[in-house]
Formats: C-alpha cells, sequence, structure tokens
C-alpha cells in the first residue's frame, strides 16, 4: 500500500508540480491522498487477479522483477484505459501525452513496487543464512540419496529448508533395505507419513528414493497429496512423474517442484465467478421446471423430492450433496451402497428420464453456490468408495486436489460406473482433465454437456 500511495504521489508531483509538460493545474492536497488510496487499492486487487501475491518461497529476485514488470504493464495499460475511456475529444496531442503518461506512471509504479519487494526478499533471505524463518522439512528415503541432498541442504541455507526428519520408504521389491541413515534420525514409515506431516507441520517434503525404490514413488506422492504441502522431487526421477508436474528450479539445489496448482490465480477467480453467475443464471431460468420435478417427483413415489448425501470433495473435505430423488426412497437399505447399473431396479419411472436429461442434478447448483462444488470437475464420490478407490487406484487421490464438479471431462467422455474397471478408465479422464485444466476446458464440457442433456444419453 505504501509503495503504491508514494508512486502515485511521486507521479502527481512530476505531471503537475514540475511544469514539465505545461498543464496549468492548482494543487490540492485531496487530489492526492485519496486518488493514491483508491488506485493503491485498484493494483492490489490487480496483483491479486494475476497471482502477485502467491506463495513463493524465497523466489529468486531476478524472476521477481520479471513479474512485477510484466503485471505493473498489464495494470498501467487497464487503468489509463478506464481513465481515459470517458474522454471523447481524442486528438493526436492527447494520445500521444497518454502515452508519455502511461509510461512514465508504469516506470514509478515497477521501481517503487520492486524496491518494496526487492528489500523484502533479501531481508528474507539473510534472515534464512541465520537460520530463522525456515520451512520445516522431511525427506523420504534412507539412502545415499537422502543423505546427499540433507548434506547439500545444509550447505546451501538460501534453500530456506530445515530438514527435522527421514521417512523409510517401503522395501517390498526384495531389494532390501540399503540406508545410510541413523535410526534416530528415521521419524516413521511411509505408512504414518501424513500424521507425521500433520504432528510437525511440515510445509516441504524432498523424495529422495533409490534406485530399488522407484515403485514406491506413486504411492509416495499419493500419500503426500496435501493442500499447501510442497512436494520436491530429485530430477533422476523426472520420467517416472512425466505428466504430473510442472518442473520449477528449485534455488540452491536441483530439485524439481511437482504437483503446484493446476490452475494460476485470475483463471481461478473467473472459474469461481463463472460458477456463481451461471449456477445463479441457471436457478432463476430453470425455478419453474424444479417445482414440476419436485411436484412430480412428490406424487410418483414415497419419500422427499430432494435428497441429501454424504460426498468427499475438496482434499478430502466432507459435504452434502443434493438431487432430485431419482430412486426408491431407502433404495439401498438392504443392498448397501452399489453401483448403478442399466434397468437399475432401484431407480424410479421418473427418475429414469430425470437421469437422462440430467434434471436430477438441478439442486446441485446450491452446492455450487455454497462453494462445495463446481459447474466442472471431477464426481464426488462417498467415503466408502473413496475408502476403496484409493486402495486400489494409484494416484486416485489426485482428484481431490480440485472442488468437484456437477459435470466433468469424465462425465462427457465415459459412461457411468458399473464396474471398478469403469472407475479406474473414468480416473484417467479426471487426472487428465485435473493436470490440464482451464477456462477453456471448462467451457468446452460445459457444451458437450449441454448436447449430452439435448440428446438424451444421461444416465
Amino acid at each position: 500500500m505504501i509503495a503504491l500511495m508514494l508512486g502515485w504521489i511521486v507521479f502527481y508531483y512530476i505531471r503537475f508540480e514540475l511544469d514539465i509538460f505545461s498543464i496549468e493545474h492548482v494543487a490540492r492536497p485531496q487530489m492526492v491522498l485519496i486518488p493514491s488510496l483508491l488506485i493503491a487499492a485498484f493494483w492490489i486487487c490487480i496483483f491479486t487477479f494475476f497471482g502477485l501475491y502467491k506463495r513463493l518461497y524465497l523466489i529468486s529476485r531476478f524472476d521477481e522483477l520479471v513479474r512485477v514488470g510484466k503485471i505493473t504493464i498489464i495494470g498501467t495499460l487497464i487503468f489509463f484505459f478506464l481513465l481515459f475511456t470517458d474522454d471523447l475529444n481524442w486528438t493526436s496531442e492527447n494520445i500521444s501525452s497518454a502515452k508519455y503518461f502511461a509510461l512514465i506512471y508504469w516506470f514509478i509504479t515497477f521501481t517503487f513496487v520492486s524496491l518494496n519487494r526487492l528489500t523484502i526478499r533479501t531481508i528474507q533471505r539473510a534472515t534464512v543464512q541465520k537460520g530463522m524463518g525456515l520451512h520445516k522439512a522431511i525427506i523420504v528415503g534412507t539412502g545415499a540419496a537422502a543423505k546427499s541432498v540433507h548434506e547439500n541442504l545444509i550447505r546451501h541455507r538460501t534453500s530456506g529448508l530445515d530438514v527435522i526428519g527421514f521417512i523409510k520408504p517401503d522395501h517390498s521389491n526384495g531389494n532390501g533395505d540399503q540406508r545410510v541413515i541413523e535410526d534416530e534420525q528415521i521419524l516413521g514409515s511411509l505408512n504414518e507419513i501424513r500424521d507425521i506431516i500433520k504432528e510437525n507441520k511440515i510445509q516441504d517434503v524432498i523424495v529422495a528414493l533409490e534406485q530399488q525404490d522407484r515403485e514406491s514413488l506413486i504411492r509416495v506422492l499419493d500419500e503426500i497429496d496435501l493442500p499447501n504441502i510442497t512436494v520436491k522431487i530429485l530430477p533422476d526421477f523426472f520420467q517416472i512423474i512425466s505428466g504430473l508436474n510442472q518442473t520449477n528450479q528449485i534455488f540452491g539445489l536441483p530439485l524439481i517442484e511437482v504437483m503446484p496448482d493446476p490452475m494460476p490465480t485470475w483463471e481461478k477467480f473467473v472459474k469461481r465467478l463463472m460458477d456463481i453467475v451461471l449456477s445463479l443464471a441457471i436457478l432463476v431460468i430453470t425455478l419453474p421446471v424444479m417445482l414440476i420435478v419436485a411436484i412430480v417427483i412428490k406424487t410418483t413415489s414415497t419419500g422427499p423430492a430432494i435428497y441429501s448425501q454424504e460426498r468427499i470433495g475438496l482434499y478430502g473435505r466432507k459435504f452434502m450433496i443434493y438431487k432430485f430423488r431419482s430412486m426408491y426412497n431407502d433404495a439401498e437399505k438392504r443392498t448397501g451402497p452399489t453401483w448403478a447399473k442399466d434397468d437399475d431396479p432401484r431407480i424410479t419411472p421418473v427418475g429414469y428420464w430425470l437421469r437422462r436429461l440430467r434434471l436430477d442434478e438441478l439442486p446441485q447448483l446450491f452446492n455450487v453456490l455454497r462453494g462445495d462444488m463446481s459447474l466442472v470437475g471431477p464426481r464426488p464420490e462417498r467415503q466408502f468408495f473413496v475408502d476403496q478407490f484409493k486402495k486400489q487406484i494409484p494416484l486416485y487421490t489426485r482428484r481431490l486436489r480440485v472442488r468437484p464438479g456437477i459435470t466433468g471431462w469424465a462425465q462427457v467422455k465415459w459412461k457411468y460406473d458399473e464396474t471398478l474397471d469403469d472407475v479406474k478408465e473414468k480416473t484417467k479422464y479426471d487426472l487428465f482433465y485435473v493436470e490440464n485444466m482451464s477456462l477453456k476446458m471448462d467451457l468446452k464440457i460445459l457444451i458437450n454437456t449441454i448436447f449430452t442433456m439435448l440428446s438424451g444419453k444421461g444416465q
């Protein structure tokens, strides 16, 4: 705020007080202070939208300057476009002046913001060198590779990582335990890693497995797929996790960060805004249809028109999902949780058409508004099935890194789950979506869903 306000005050002084541009102007304090507050708020919104406040620990100062430069250019263009759109008296002189003003203002803003951030990053780096402000980290592995990584981290304090211990991997492949780490440094086994992370408030996990332990890598990634946990891995294993990461060089040590946020901040913002706007619009438009559907369900079978069921959402959080009831009341009372199938006897005659037209899912728009779900994402499952799939399908929990959706890539590309093989196939589509999710892909899925509804191919 201070840097941005000072930037505007300096620009104001250069433009109006130095008489460089021969502009007649009466100096007024209220023309400086109040606008500087509003303009600072504008810039903070811009920086938030483009991810400048994203958690980046000990980022390179050069990279910081590049990020600030790009975003301030975009912000300056937006700012001057909004400032001059109400001016209908455009002349070549006005346009030329606007260009100079924009260039000067961008340079001033870039300078003040960059100085601010460079100062903070330099102080942060100095404190890290003294052993303060380090991130707590653990190393998965107990062999020579793990020891080498640990020694490198000790030598390179500017990596910002404080290794508090090691995690012993599984040795189910029969090659035995070739560990060189002392027993007192080992915090536990891979089975206990989630509890160790939570108890010790771990922020970074470094995977340094030996050649014979590479088969454990997928399981390691499954176990540490937790929010706000940064995962780093030795580049020797890059080929194994190809398609599951975006490469980022970690300062001071050749480690590669895997499983970062799937979408940039501005796309997340637009995606959430799109969820809210479209959900409200669809609810308003379909309200008469929903009332008719509710009445028909109530008059054709016993039980509530809308039923709720606990599902697993973002990062394993539980929530209640709402749907129009398409099955007979207490349909699973005798059988327990089961998959749907063709000619399912549990489905009512009305429910059959609701499913075909996807109308049974309209109440889930309220879940979207509450933030439990998104319009597009992997379908949420019940805890009963999630527990099964986690054991049988590698990287299944990767789906939980994004909000579940009413529709998704798997829903438009694959049939309804009837067997474990179907779930495995759908998981491939879900993982593809998670790794490639974008606004463009969401729009593509929504268009495909509309065609599915109109053609009556839902299940």
